[in-house]
């Protein structure tokens, strides 16, 4: 079966449980191909529109999973998804929308293993209750809930045991776990979460997805000093402008972003860590004023890799609150950000990386691409050697 994957490290995670529950029930086979992917952007919408319009000719059946299937994490029925997507109707016979989970069979919960990536991804929670007024996702996924820890740890340590060598913890808004809602940050138990997979597990490299600044709590900081821990953080900021953050609906100002940032860069690591993060740009509101002060603080604060989400109205069939509001960013003035934020977000990244040369780096030895073996090192800079190592090994080089 061939399949395609876009979007969050969410999807990754059901994707494998999705192929074998299909390698069960004997779906994985020449006439099907499946596609999981996102909505976080209308242009993300219409590229995986034209991947399925694209391969309809090719495959017997076209599997759809992907957040643009789902009302409030349900199966969206059939005519309220050919009303977003009338290019798709007339190949309805062709096509079978999935939900994320497939069922689960009788005997174990953790028996999905198709090893198709080099690292595997772990879900500790699902949704949000933040409704930040920018996003789609969340509308589709719906509420927040959190995984149980003795199945998060089970899986961990199956992993292990089949000499896998790292994972990756991942959530909609994974810091949020075991809050009651998203938005009573001051509950997370997401430290506490950390604390027990680095004693009950051996797993030697454990990296964290995304998450949100509000839930950063000193325990937080004082956990992620264990050098098993990836020096990798990936920050959803969004911007640094307490407006437009107030308008976004998020629940942190720039007062509590700088404070959080700055403690990353003291951090009593041997390591260099990297920060990335992502960005809304072009949000309604967004002066002049607000853009320069985006740019100032990537570079003040080291941000290694900036992720530039451009704000979408989402008009293909479904909207957000945000697209309503007034003094939405002309196209021109666009263009012209996009090719500041790219020029100054490149320079950080340039300089991020001289600093990690002669270095010596762990690395996770990926698969094969041109001839090459792939691998990332723990500060996640990516690159290709000539050197026959092992899959999954991981040995020490410098850049």
């Amino acid at each position: 079966m061939q399949y395609k994957i876009f979007g969050c490290k969410v999807n990754k995670f059901y994707i494998n449980k999705r192929l074998w529950y299909f390698d069960q029930n004997n779906l994985n086979d020449h006439e099907n191909y499946l596609i999981a992917t996102c909505v976080v952007t209308d242009r993300a919408k219409n590229k995986r529109l034209k991947d399925v319009i694209k391969n309809l000719e090719s495959w017997k059946n076209i599997y759809i999973t992907w957040c643009g299937v789902f009302d409030k994490w349900k199966l969206i029925a059939q005519e309220k998804f050919y009303s977003i997507y009338p290019e798709l109707e007339k190949f309805q016979n062709q096509l079978f929308l999935l939900p994320e989970q497939p069922k689960k069979s009788n005997t174990s919960t953790l028996e999905y293993g198709n090893n198709i990536y080099t690292r595997k991804f772990i879900l500790i929670q699902n949704g949000c209750d933040n409704f930040c007024t920018f996003c789609l996702t969340i509308m589709k996924r719906w509420k927040h809930w959190s995984r149980p820890l003795d199945e998060i740890i089970a899986e961990i340590n199956q992993f292990s045991a089949s000499w896998w060598k790292e994972v990756v913890l991942t959530g909609i808004n994974l810091a949020a776990r075991w809050c009651e809602n998203t938005n009573k940050t001051n509950q997370s138990k997401f430290s506490s979460l950390l604390q027990e997979i680095l004693n009950q597990t051996t797993i030697p490299r454990i990296r964290i997805s995304s998450i949100w600044p509000e839930y950063l709590d000193d325990d937080f900081f004082y956990t992620i000093e264990n050098p098993r821990i990836m020096p990798h953080f990936h920050i959803s900021i969004q911007h640094f402008s307490d407006s437009i953050l107030k308008s976004m609906n998020r629940n942190y100002d720039q007062k509590h972003l700088v404070q959080t940032l700055k403690k990353f860069y003291t951090l009593k690591r041997p390591d260099l860590i990297s920060i990335w993060a992502d960005f809304i740009v072009w949000f309604p509101w967004e002066t002049d004023s607000d853009f320069q002060q985006m740019l100032d603080w990537i570079s003040d604060y080291d941000i290694t890799k900036v992720h530039e989400f451009p704000f979408s109205w989402h008009t293909k069939g479904e909207s957000v609150p945000a697209w309503s509001f007034v003094d939405q960013i002309p196209q021109s003035l666009k263009l012209y950000r996009k090719k500041q934020l790219n020029i100054v977000s490149q320079s950080v990244r340039e300089a991020f990386l001289k600093k990690n040369k002669w270095l010596t780096h762990s690395v996770l030895i990926e698969g094969k691409k041109d001839w090459k073996r792939q691998w990332r090192t723990w500060n996640y800079i990516q690159a290709k050697l000539d050197w026959n190592y092992a899959k999954w090994e991981i040995v020490q080089i410098k850049l």
